[in-house]
């Protein structure tokens, strides 16, 4: 049977990669994103017959639009994954970052939201397990500085995905969070400093996949990634703060995931 995939953040980092990956199953996708033209290009290298829809992840009523579109064309998904995100440095003391720091909160926490909410009915009433995923990152286990707005959104996220796996158990509709670590995506390109363990996108989203089929509640991505965070989560805040306080800084300014 025919796998129906809906994936934001699908025009680059994790979600294009994801949306190949797919497409060589055989799956049939809805790849959303904000660039309409990288939409169209990828659809046409994916062999065309998926459905595109340029939107914003924080727009609400769109991301309605888009899964009403796609239920009726290819049915109910099997899979939904919110991988749209964005990430920069932000400092609370800087006023003119407050608008940065909604913008992130907005597209990494409530878009993800708002794109499982209008599925969840027709996933519900439809047979068979179906999953719902979303990015997260390491970044929301332990809060990094400089990047006040970004360990937020992902601590969100982590804790959303949670409530959400509870919420949907009596439903068949398994909820899986994924933490990436370093991740060669356009999002880390911008990072001036070393990147432990960092792999590419494309073995990146392969092990995505894997973790979405067995229907993994958890997973930190690469693995070694996932034993430093369970580290970090332990160490004393005394120890942490020692550490951490003076470590490099991602630039200001918004980068896409």
């Amino acid at each position: 049977m025919t796998q129906k995939v809906f994936i934001t953040g699908a025009s680059s980092g994790i979600g294009e990669a994801l949306a190949v990956w797919y497409a060589a199953q055989g799956a049939r996708l809805g790849l959303a994103a904000r660039r309409g033209d990288a939409l169209a290009a990828l659809n046409e290298r994916l062999g065309g017959g998926h459905a595109c829809y340029p939107l914003d992840v924080a727009d609400a009523p769109a991301l309605h639009a888009a899964a009403a579109d796609f239920v009726a064309r290819f049915g109910a998904p099997d899979i939904v994954i919110a991988s749209a995100g964005v990430s920069a440095g932000t400092l609370t003391e800087c006023e003119e970052d407050l608008a940065v720091f909604r913008r992130i909160m907005d597209i990494n926490v409530y878009g993800m939201a708002a794109t499982f909410a209008p599925f969840i009915p027709a996933m519900r009433a439809a047979s068979g397990e179906r999953r719902l995923v979303g990015i997260a990152s390491v970044a929301g286990i332990r809060g990094l500085p400089g990047a006040e707005a970004y360990s937020a959104s992902k601590a969100a996220a982590i804790a959303y995905l949670e409530s959400l796996r509870l919420e949907m158990r009596a439903h068949g509709i398994r909820v899986v969070t994924i933490a990436p670590g370093y991740i060669e995506t356009p999002m880390t390109a911008v990072n001036p400093y070393r990147m432990p363990f960092l792999q590419p996108v494309d073995r990146a989203a392969e092990r995505f996949a894997a973790a979405i089929a067995r229907g993994a509640s958890y997973v930190v991505i690469p693995w070694p990634m996932g034993i430093v965070a369970k580290l970090l989560r332990l160490l004393p805040n005394a120890l942490y703060d020692r550490l951490f306080a003076g470590a490099p800084r991602k630039p200001r300014g918004l980068a896409l995931r």
